[in-house]
């Protein structure tokens, strides 16, 4: 059994939460309010908007060191969803990881919404759950969470692939803000 923190408590926390505790991982939630004082465990989830990042990097600090930190971030501008807010060619991930570099960062649910997790279906197959990073212990041990709790996981490649897993979310998010796709549609790979 593993153990996770989630911080955030939004839908998408509490839909990535229930996949891993259906997988029989240790699961715990903490809230803005817990952010700096609450114990962490083995892999940390950054379930939060990609704004709220670098006050839970400074709030924690070395005590991220030495853990698995997934990033979950879709980093556009929501006041005019037209564009990512990270550097040309970069991505939050990696932003994220030379700010840890200590830390395990992987990328992942991006590109997946909080109801096709909750149900762990997307157009009658599973939802697929894409994970990148550099660290392939750290992968694997997310990938086999997530498919002990009836998802598919699958490795998406390096950390640097973060950037075209945010291009995929970033494209979800405006078609569903755009009513072109339903927010329980989503990613399923055969």
């Amino acid at each position: 059994m593993a153990s996770f923190s989630i911080i955030g408590t939004g839908s998408m926390a509490n839909a990535i939460g229930g996949v891993l505790a259906d997988g029989g991982n240790d699961v715990a939630y903490v809230t803005r309010e817990d952010v700096g004082t609450a114990p962490l465990g083995d892999t940390v989830i950054l379930a939060v908007p990609y704004a709220a990042i670098d006050a839970i990097v400074a709030s924690y600090g070395d005590q991220l060191a030495g853990k698995t930190v997934v990033d979950i971030t879709n980093p556009l501008n929501f006041e005019t969803f037209d564009s990512l807010v990270v550097p040309a060619g970069s991505s939050a991930a990696a932003e994220i990881a030379a700010k840890l570099p200590s830390s395990n960062v992987l990328k992942a649910f991006n590109t997946t919404f909080a109801a096709t997790l909750g149900s762990k279906q997307v157009g009658g197959v599973p939802t697929t759950v894409l994970v990148a990073g550099d660290d392939s212990a750290a992968k694997s041990a997310l990938i086999a969470a997530v498919e002990a709790g009836g998802v598919k996981g699958l490795d998406a490649g390096s950390l640097a692939r973060a950037h075209e897993l945010e291009a995929i979310g970033f494209q979800q998010l405006v078609l569903a803000v755009g009513e072109k796709v339903s927010w329980t549609g989503g990613f399923g790979v055969l």
